[in-house]
């Protein structure tokens, strides 16, 4: 069974949308992100996916006390990214209640940190952020391009361990037009024995069928629950 991640993300301590990555394009859909945790873990939901996108912004972990607050008042499972650039970014993650903490923009800049703290802290609790625009890394809350190739990218982390990755199609992002299907299936194909976490695009339950399906292993949505075409009712009788 694909497990299920409904994501949060956070712009000055509210629950929002992109669309794209554009912060411009910035939708409030609830001004308490504990209220949307507490009521995803009232309807069997057991995962979540926090995004600090002002973080994501200012290179260094923001939201932090919102992640606090979900973590005290729920027993959700919370991998949390955005703006974790430095090992104090990434401590303060874990105190304040991730289990698990991903990192996109300093894996391609830095990293030997990266790596550090994948040895350090394991496979289990470091996630790679791989967020793809034409098969190419992004990073910088997907502000800036670089010719990182996606494929090799992965493929020399899972060398260096990495077990789980999220994968986000910038250009499906919170359009609500289907997810990038083929691309996890190539990366699938390339790379088996990968917890692949895909996120963008994801538009209805018949998309989280059609990659479950396809063998993913995890999937993160938000605009589509937010917007209400897919509801906490078909979440709980999916699982």
């Amino acid at each position: 069974m694909i497990e299920l991640v409904p994501a949060i993300d956070i712009i000055d301590g509210k629950c929002v949308r992109l669309s794209q990555g554009d912060y411009d394009s910035k939708k409030i859909y609830n001004e308490n992100p504990v209220e949307v945790a507490k009521e995803l873990e009232a309807n069997g939901i057991r995962r979540l996916h926090v995004v600090d996108l002002d973080g994501a912004a200012s290179h260094h972990v923001v939201n932090y006390r919102t992640l606090e607050q979900i973590a005290t008042r729920t027993s959700l499972i919370i991998d949390f990214g955005g703006g974790v650039k430095s090992d104090e970014d990434l401590i303060l993650a874990f105190e304040n209640g991730a289990q698990m903490v991903t990192g996109g923009s300093i894996a391609v800049k830095n990293p030997d940190l990266f790596t550090r703290w994948l040895n350090q802290y394991g496979s289990e609790k470091i996630i790679l952020g791989a967020d793809v625009k034409d098969k190419k890394v992004a990073v910088n809350g997907w502000k800036d391009e670089t010719e990182t190739e996606l494929m090799p990218f992965l493929q020399e982390y899972v060398h260096k361990g990495i077990q789980k990755v999220i994968c986000t199609d910038i250009s499906c992002d919170g359009m609500l037009q289907g997810p990038s299907l083929e691309l996890y299936q190539e990366i699938l194909s390339q790379q088996p024995d990968l917890f692949l976490i895909a996120s963008g695009g994801v538009s209805s339950m018949d998309d989280i069928r059609a990659l479950h399906d396809a063998g993913v292993p995890s999937v993160i949505f938000g605009k589509a629950l937010y917007e209400g075409r897919i509801t906490l009712k078909e979440l709980y009788d999916f699982m």
